[in-house]
């Protein structure tokens, strides 16, 4: 298909329009593309080690003021508290990370099924808030690198006064 119209006006990346210049020059990256459909379906074959990121989880307000950073990929032995849902407001421990389908168990959050046995429900990770991090070396050094105190480039007060 052409990116011209009738009038030989250039057509807009929806293909419906004419073109507008600042609307076009918004687009930064020509390898990237603005497309719901293309974006969805990034997300949903995304593989593994993608998915690790994609499943993030804010973290509370004791955490961010200590670390100075806002989220975190959640892993197993966070501690988090659920803010939506009909489990709003638990709290517990991630028993588990369920990339494959986009969620995770936390401990003591279940439902019976109908034959009586219980499984974990599965929360979205975005749905909630990590109260207590599993700190090893590898999360430390993802910690430091995320700190929003240390701006590239810039100077702290202690570097000024020397």
């Amino acid at each position: 298909s052409s990116h011209f119209g009738v009038s030989g006006a250039r057509l807009c990346h929806l293909g419906s329009q004419p073109c507008d210049p600042v609307t076009e020059a918004m687009k930064k990256k020509a390898t990237v593309s603005i497309s719901r459909r293309k974006a969805r379906k990034a997300y949903f074959t995304a593989p593994s080690h993608i998915r690790r990121k994609l499943m993030s989880s804010q973290l509370s307000k004791e955490l961010r003021t200590k670390y100075n950073v806002r989220s975190v990929p959640i892993r197993r032995d966070d501690e988090v508290m659920i803010v939506r849902g009909h489990y709003k407001d638990r709290e517990g421990k991630v028993i588990q990370v369920y990339r494959k389908k986009w969620c995770i168990h936390i401990e003591r959050v279940t439902r019976d099924k109908a034959n009586g046995q219980t499984v974990p429900f599965p929360i979205h990770p975005s749905k909630v808030v990590i109260t207590k991090l599993k700190v090893d070396k590898d999360r430390k050094a993802l910690l430091d690198r995320k700190n929003r105190e240390k701006l590239k480039g810039k100077h702290s007060d202690k570097d000024a006064s020397a």
